[in-house]
């Protein structure tokens, strides 16, 4: 049988995690677009749902429909500027957590493999040597549940390559559980969701130059 995708149809209120002047830092749900689709069936999305209390909101940065957690959304163009090179620099640590499928052998690791887009199967990434873009992360294991044949990791994303982590866990041998694109039969089926959530963010406040730290529990 051919695989589906679903999501919810029906949100609660976003949850503002951080918020001052400059910026703030909301908690997207899993299954919800961070911002707007093609198509009216496609509007509804994580920004426009921010710009009716904060007419001021811009994107600085996205998270996969399917993935939950923290996103920054900017409250002046001079902001976003600002937070867009926070990015550009790679000074934002971001932390994810996610469940695989089995149990990871190394407690911690680097994954290198260099990434395309799978143009004949977008928006499907894939591992290149030749062509691919130099893409990293970090994981560390969490715990691993023997029972489930399932492992919780945190993920640190060097790069920001579209769909990372997923293709990287993939390539390691686990992939995220519920993951349509990239799991197998037996992983997609091991959770109604994809099981990757943004856990953490950490960056210097680009106007006060305090640390900023945030964080949001995942909900699988």
């Amino acid at each position: 049988m051919p695989r589906e995708e679903h999501f919810p149809t029906e949100f609660g209120p976003i949850s503002i995690v951080y918020r001052d002047e400059y910026f703030l830092v909301a908690d997207k749900p899993a299954g919800m677009l961070s911002v707007p689709g093609r198509g009216p069936d496609k509007q509804d999305c994580l920004i426009n749902r921010l710009l009716v209390d904060y007419p001021n909101a811009k994107t600085v940065h996205r998270l996969d429909m399917a993935t939950s957690g923290l996103l920054i959304f900017a409250l002046s163009y001079e902001s976003q500027k600002a937070l867009g090179r926070l990015f550009e620099k790679r000074l934002v640590d971001k932390e994810y957590q996610a469940v695989v499928h089995g149990l990871i052998e190394n407690d911690e690791g680097k994954i290198d493999l260099p990434l395309i887009c799978d143009w004949p199967n977008r928006p499907r990434q894939k591992v290149c040597y030749e062509h691919g873009k130099p893409s990293q992360t970090e994981y560390r294991v969490l715990h691993r549940d023997t029972d489930k044949k399932c492992t919780r990791v945190a993920l640190h994303p060097i790069t920001g390559r579209s769909h990372q982590l997923r293709v990287h866990m993939q390539a390691l041998g686990h992939p995220i559980l519920g993951d349509f694109f990239y799991a197998d039969d037996d992983a997609f089926a091991a959770a109604s969701r994809l099981c990757l959530h943004a856990h953490k963010l950490n960056f210097r406040h680009p106007f006060t130059d305090e640390e900023v730290s945030v964080a949001s529990e995942a909900a699988f």
